[in-house]
């Protein structure tokens, strides 16, 4: 059984940073794919970046290329993501998940998903 386990959420003022991480335990991961994606309020759940775990290959959502960075430490079996220059409209509910395969922006092929970790980000 996959679990994962978000963790790093808080407050910031505009312009500052944050760094979230998903600790991430149950089977090996290799051939695996990781996500974090962000859902706010009266939204629906959106793609913010994905990882491969084998290779470290990235994928980004065009609103957060440039300031976002995902990693994993295939040690530590932890997904961070590194959010900087932060925005009012990143503020959201942050998700980690898990998939087999290939890295993707579709929610819909993550079978496994955290319970997210709340980021505010004030004006």
């Amino acid at each position: 059984q996959v679990q994962l386990v978000e963790s790093g959420g808080g407050l910031v003022q505009a312009g500052g940073s944050l760094r979230l991480s998903c600790a991430a335990s149950g089977r090996p991961f290799a051939g695996f794919a990781m996500g974090w994606f962000r859902q706010a309020p009266g939204k629906e759940r959106e793609f913010v970046a994905a990882i491969s775990w084998t290779d470290g290959n990235a994928d980004y959502a065009g609103s957060v290329k440039g300031r976002f960075i995902i990693s994993r430490d295939k040690a530590m079996k932890t997904v961070f993501l590194e959010m900087n220059s932060l925005k009012p409209e990143d503020t959201a509910v942050y998700y980690c998940a898990a998939k087999q395969g290939l890295s993707s922006a579709d929610l819909r092929s993550y079978a496994y998903w955290g319970q997210g970790t709340q980021v505010t980000v004030s004006s």
